[in-house]
């Protein structure tokens, strides 16, 4: 164990050639340096925010849905039928009609009915407005993004070399905590196609707040932490208004989301984050082996936000060409009430057009991002 730990910690890879352990471990007085011990009081943090998020969307969000009349609805469940399950469960859940016609002749049934049964057994497991909006209410308050502007504010106004404050120290393991959280709760909460990128995101994420920490780069943390969650509020509050039926204030807070998300992810996380991390560090400390292991994961983040940003964009272009969203690019929610919009013979679902406009824009709030993880983090 004890040679492990020493090859893990090895100074060579964490700090620059000209700064050692011992130089964090034993600084001035009155002077704080970052611990990795420090970071293990995030596990049981992220065990406590994970039980306040069930009680809190049980016992608050849940009223709240209630009084807004969104209430949680039981879809139709599809007619139990072990042929249809096996083909349902292992090989696919959106049959071609070649596949749907040998079912059809096997089980002696209309084409329409097996088509009916696989449209229900989609939809028997998917969430309900009622659901959605209690996975989103406590993200939408926004008051951790509040906190961590104001700790922002305080250590950039620092000067000299940086050192841990109370509030940075509490930031940074609440942040950790909340991110680890997210991760656990990814396999829980409603399924998204873009599960892989945010399970990649949140592992990203989580080993960048504990490499800035450990590495003592704090400042470059907070502002990227703070950066990110400029926008994430929003996107939370823009969905809650959308499960709500607010309309305008749902369009509302989509547009005000999107240039949020631009200018933070796409203007100043690149031109000023990414430009002092990968370029003014280079001239002050040298690149070493961590520094090139950070600002890789920095990247990679940048990637995923041109990717959300392109949904963004998707539903925006979609909303102004056609004045209304047929679906959430990223959502798998079929339709709220059990219909699906390929079956012209039956009545349409919520994303056919609407005679009179009411549904509108209704899904631009949940542009490219409907989901309670959503939370973009770093």
């Amino acid at each position: 164990m004890a040679a492990f730990s020493a090859w893990f910690w090895n100074e060579r890879f964490w700090l620059p050639h000209n700064v050692t352990w011992a130089d964090l471990a034993d600084p001035a007085p009155g002077v704080e340096y970052p611990k990795a011990g420090h970071l293990f009081t995030a596990f049981p943090l992220a065990l406590a925010i994970f039980c306040v998020r069930i009680l809190f969307e049980r016992f608050i969000a849940s009223p709240c849905a209630r009084s807004l009349r969104i209430q949680p609805t039981v879809g139709r469940r599809a007619q139990p039928n072990a042929v249809l399950e096996k083909v349902f469960a292992s090989i696919t859940k959106n049959p071609d009609s070649r596949r749907l016609d040998g079912l059809s002749k096997q089980l002696d049934w209309e084409v329409r009915k097996v088509q009916r049964w696989f449209r229900q057994r989609r939809n028997q497991d998917k969430p309900s407005m009622h659901t959605k909006f209690c996975e989103s209410i406590l993200l939408g308050c926004g008051i951790h993004d509040f906190a961590g502007t104001v700790i922002l504010i305080r250590v950039q106004s620092q000067t000299g070399p940086p050192v841990m404050t109370p509030g940075l120290y509490h930031y940074y393991v609440t942040e950790l905590a909340f991110y680890w959280s997210l991760m656990f709760s990814q396999f829980t909460d409603i399924k998204r196609k873009d599960f892989l990128i945010m399970f990649v995101h949140h592992l990203a994420t989580v080993s960048l707040i504990s490499f800035s920490y450990v590495n003592n780069m704090t400042r470059v943390g907070s502002l990227v932490m703070c950066v990110h969650d400029a926008s994430d509020f929003l996107l939370e509050a823009g969905k809650l208004a959308n499960y709500a039926k607010y309309q305008r204030l749902c369009d509302l807070i989509f547009v005000v989301f999107s240039v949020a998300f631009f200018i933070t992810r796409l203007v100043i996380y690149p031109v000023w984050v990414l430009n002092s991390t990968m370029f003014e560090s280079w001239d002050i400390v040298g690149p070493y082996p961590s520094w090139w292991l950070f600002n890789s994961l920095l990247l990679v983040l940048q990637l995923l936000h041109i990717i959300w940003f392109y949904l963004i964009a998707r539903i925006a272009v979609k909303a102004m060409l056609r004045g209304k969203v047929s679906k959430d690019d990223r959502s798998d929610i079929e339709s709220s009430s059990g219909e699906e919009c390929d079956a012209p013979t039956e009545s349409p679902g919520p994303c056919s057009p609407s005679p009179k406009g009411q549904n509108g824009t209704r899904a631009n709030c949940v542009a490219a991002k409907d989901g309670a993880q959503n939370h973009n983090g770093w």
